[in-house]
């Protein structure tokens, strides 16, 4: 909503109430309320039972929950909720490369789909020097690595076939994988090193890394559009293909599933590679502007006054 407040400028009545509407639901949304305990904010509330027991804890798509609940003129999260969150985070050496751990890669795109964070840093990136953008960088190169490896030794795994994600999967029997029983799982939050990993590879999450480093996920795309499954492209929007697992196709399993997340994402982050059109909307934006400077960020686009 904040985005489509950005692009729709105009001064006729429609645009108009298009802003006032998308003005008034963020005002309206209570985000205080998901505090309920302390300064962490809680993972979720449910009929019956409340709000569950356990928070938002380490590196994840809440770093745009956060600039969001830290933006809001009437109910704001407090100032301690995003170091109380940012605490929680696991600094790893990976292959040799130091970022931010998440396993599953949407973590590392998420909030990036709306979030220019080229050059802003908030405490723990400048004490890292390091940014969160920079940071999926590495972490798309760690996911490229850990498949050139295949330490469980799946199929279809490569320096052009990788991409662990949360998404879905073959859900088959057991079979045997490198002398080992190798269970199959339906949808996971699949990641690396650690898995989950059962040789699911999520195309959509290897085309919405394409700002982070095209350099791999353009031949990677290539390869997924030279398996030549009707329609040519299904591998890259499908949820999740597996070739460890004997499918419908000569390439193994695919997902008959293409999920409007990650149809978005994929959409989102090809626009901003292309042009940046969602970051320069969301840089003029108060609320997020407000939210990354309350949540410690400096520099770069948030230092200019030009900024769009």
């Amino acid at each position: 909503m904040l985005t489509a407040a950005a692009y729709f400028t105009a001064a006729s009545a429609d645009e108009a109430e298009l802003r006032a509407l998308a003005d008034a639901l963020y005002r309206r949304v209570d985000w205080c309320w998901a505090q309920p305990r302390d300064a962490a904010v809680v993972h979720g509330w449910k009929p019956g039972s409340g709000f569950l027991n356990y928070g938002w804890e380490g590196y994840s798509e809440a770093l745009l929950l956060y600039a969001l609940g830290l933006g809001s003129p009437t109910h704001a999260l407090t100032d301690a909720s995003f170091p109380a969150w940012t605490g929680t985070y696991q600094w790893e050496n990976l292959y040799g490369i130091d970022f931010l751990y998440a396993g599953p890669l949407f973590i590392h795109q998420f909030s990036h789909a709306w979030i220019d964070f080229r050059g802003i840093r908030d405490r723990f990136m400048r004490e890292k020097h390091c940014d969160y953008f920079e940071n999926s960088r590495r972490a798309t190169y760690v996911q490229r690595e850990y498949a050139i490896r295949n330490p469980r030794s799946f199929a279809g795994y490569d320096e052009h076939g990788w991409g662990l994600s949360a998404g879905d999967g073959p859900g088959a029997r057991p079979r045997t994988v490198a002398g080992r029983r190798q269970s199959f799982y339906g949808y996971a939050a699949r990641g690396v090193p650690y898995g989950p990993d059962d040789g699911t590879i999520c195309g959509p999450c290897v085309l919405s890394s394409l700002p982070f480093a095209p350099e791999i996920v353009l031949p990677a795309l290539h390869r997924l559009l030279a398996r030549r499954l009707p329609p040519d492209d299904r591998s890259a929007r499908a949820s999740g293909y597996n070739q460890t697992v004997p499918g419908a196709t000569p390439a193994g399993w695919i997902s008959e599933g293409t999920f409007g997340l990650d149809q978005g994402m994929i959409v989102l982050m090809i626009e901003n590679f292309r042009s940046g059109l969602v970051w320069r909307l969301i840089r003029g934006s108060a609320p997020i502007r407000t939210g990354l400077q309350r949540a410690g960020f400096r520099g770069g686009w948030l230092a200019e006054e030009g900024h769009r």
